[in-house]
């Protein structure tokens, strides 16, 4: 199956799909132990999480990275040597400078690639999907790494509601590479800056904040025409798809936007459940565990979309590796 685009004359495609999270995990109750005031019915029935992960004080961004990298390197059975490009995405760094990507490289043994680190928080992956496809289809790139991750723990106020309950660590990378066939389809994206302070780093605390709600109004009301907007620029018909990986953000909007998407054949990513909101780590991270555990045949279509801090959103239609 090949995807619908303007370039047809080559292609690009996700090879390879790889993960990591931390070995701590955090279930609701010992979040309640440790202070945090509400209780594990209310918190699974808000966001649908029972548990997340958490890195140690000592693991860092790119430690996560470097462990999904080496994954879905792994898989992708490419040599280190013919990654041109590597993109990482996060809203977690501690430092902006110097960049996370250009660490990751040198850890990684890949010698003197093209590296840049993509902002768009929840939206990340996707935006930076897209860059390395686009990279790839110009002649800039033979391979590209991506990466997602994040360590919120190191923004986090434990005793915040509205974030100590969602928020979590972890990575998810994934290898694009030339294709006979398009295997990446067109991104859909956009913003909406009007709400940007639904989710912030607090300016007096510099930990992060949310307003939940005006987020959730938001993600409901709109994403699901997002996503069936990425399939309709893609050639790909709802009941088409195998998978859909939305970014992890809470179950009920995982949910909703899947009910107005109407994918009735499609395995949808529900990875939030076990691992938290990892922001732009989510996507990568759980469908690479989802394909770990699903017999999935290479060349369908699988849908995914990113959105949030921004606020901003991004998707696209990939095909199975």
């Amino acid at each position: 199956m090949a995807l619908n685009g303007r370039l047809k004359s080559r292609g690009s495609r996700v090879v390879a799909w790889g993960h990591y999270q931390p070995s701590t995990t955090l279930t609701n109750d010992d979040l309640i132990a440790a202070g945090f005031d509400s209780d594990d019915e209310w918190i699974r029935t808000r966001t649908g999480i029972t548990e997340r992960r958490v890195a140690r004080a000592d693991e860092s961004l790119v430690d996560m990275a470097e462990q999904a990298a080496r994954d879905a390197i792994a898989k992708s059975e490419v040599p280190l040597a013919e990654i041109d490009l590597v993109i990482l995405a996060t809203c977690t760094a501690k430092n902006p400078v110097p960049i996370a990507s250009a660490q990751l490289a040198d850890r990684l043994g890949i010698g003197s690639p093209g590296s840049y680190d993509v902002n768009a928080a929840c939206a990340g992956f996707t935006y930076a999907t897209s860059a390395a496809s686009d990279a790839i289809l110009c002649g800039q790139a033979r391979n590209v790494l991506v990466v997602g991750a994040e360590k919120f723990s190191d923004w986090m106020d434990w005793r915040d509601r509205s974030t100590a309950m969602i928020f979590a660590d972890g990575a998810g990378a994934a290898v694009l590479s030339r294709s006979e066939v398009p295997g990446v389809g067109p991104l859909v994206c956009g913003s909406d800056g009007f709400n940007a302070q639904a989710i912030r780093i607090d300016p007096e605390t510099s930990m992060i904040a949310q307003d939940g709600q005006t987020v959730y109004r938001w993600a409901t009301s709109s994403m699901g025409d997002v996503a069936l907007e990425v399939c309709r620029r893609a050639g790909v018909k709802p009941d088409e798809l195998v998978v859909f990986a939305p970014h992890q953000a809470n179950l009920r909007i995982i949910r909703s936007i899947a009910a107005r998407l109407g994918a009735a054949n499609a395995l949808v990513v529900e990875d939030i459940v076990t691992s938290g909101n990892t922001s732009a780590a989510s996507i990568p991270m759980g469908l690479s565990k989802l394909l770990a555990t699903h017999s999935i045949a290479a060349g369908l279509p699988m849908l995914l979309i990113g959105f949030g801090a921004g606020l901003t959103y991004a998707g696209q239609v990939v095909l199975s590796p």
